[in-house]
């Protein structure tokens, strides 16, 4: 049922009216970072928290969402299985212009607030924060950025070995550079990189403007569908002709690509560690 609805989900966004014209461009794969859908156990409640982060709201019939720079937000109403920490996408992240101000007003109202960096009058201006569902949040105060927020990264944790006996951070590096062109900035784990508050030595890429880390961590992590994070989209130009380049790859398809109403292209697969991924063409020009 919950697939059933997810995938509903995707066929209702296809017609929204509302502009969704905030997604970076395409690198030369054709392919940019779409969608984040999240289970929540509330969708009012999940619409006012992403709203506070400084968010847009957008509406497909009873589907809402919210879009910022970089992606969109997406909600199903279900009761997540459990938060983002654990499954194999630790936590994604945001560039902030104002991060003290932001984390204190999530702070005042009563948002869980991890805190990883002070100013010099010890206000916060960064750190994590949890949604009410256990979506995880890396805040990142950066001064000079142009737009009051901006969607920054997707971060992945995982632990040895991999689906190839190797590291799985580094396989799972390459499998995306493979199949989505992810550009490959840094191959080992070092870091954090200046700026950014992880604790964790990860290796870095870049798709489009969205950064893709890697780090290693000693627990398995589990699959994402059906947890807070239930899987992430990329919109994709000729999905037809991407679609068999995976087939051709050895991909197997959880959903087959497909055509839905308006011309709008379809897919859904599972990367090698279990982060469940929606393929879309058209998203940008809704």
């Amino acid at each position: 049922m919950r697939g059933f609805l997810l995938t509903l989900g995707a066929t209702v966004l296809f017609s929204a009216t509302a502009s969704l014209a905030q997604l970076n461009p395409p690198n030369n794969m054709g392919v940019t970072v779409g969608h984040m859908h999240l289970n929540v156990h509330d969708v009012e409640a999940a619409k006012k928290f992403y709203l506070e982060l400084g968010g847009t709201a957008i509406k497909s019939g009873p589907f809402e969402g919210v879009e910022y720079p970089g992606a969109i937000f997406l909600f199903t109403k279900a009761d997540p299985s459990g938060a983002m920490e654990g499954s194999s996408v630790n936590h994604v992240g945001f560039l902030v212009k104002d991060g003290t101000a932001l984390v204190a007003k999530m702070q005042a109202e009563g948002v869980k607030v991890a805190s990883n960096g002070t100013d010099p009058q010890g206000r916060i201006y960064g750190g994590y924060i949890y949604s009410p569902d256990g979506f995880k949040i890396e805040i990142i105060e950066r001064p000079t950025l142009a737009v009051p927020i901006e969607f920054d990264q997707v971060h992945f944790f995982v632990a040895d070995p991999g689906p190839k006996g190797g590291s799985a951070w580094s396989e799972l590096q390459q499998w995306y550079a493979k199949e989505f062109g992810i550009k490959i900035q840094r191959a080992e784990l070092t870091g954090p990189a200046p700026g950014n508050l992880s604790s964790a030595p990860m290796a870095q890429s870049n798709l489009s403007g969205v950064n893709f880390r890697f780090s290693k961590q000693d627990s398995k992590a589990v699959p994402t569908k059906g947890r807070a994070l239930d899987h992430i989209g990329f919109e994709i130009k000729n999905l037809a002709a991407f679609c068999k380049k995976l087939e051709a790859d050895g991909i197997n398809f959880d959903t087959p690509y497909s055509v839905r109403e308006g011309g709008l292209g379809l897919a859904f697969i599972t990367d090698p560690v279990g982060t469940r991924i929606e393929l879309n063409e058209g998203l940008d020009k809704r």
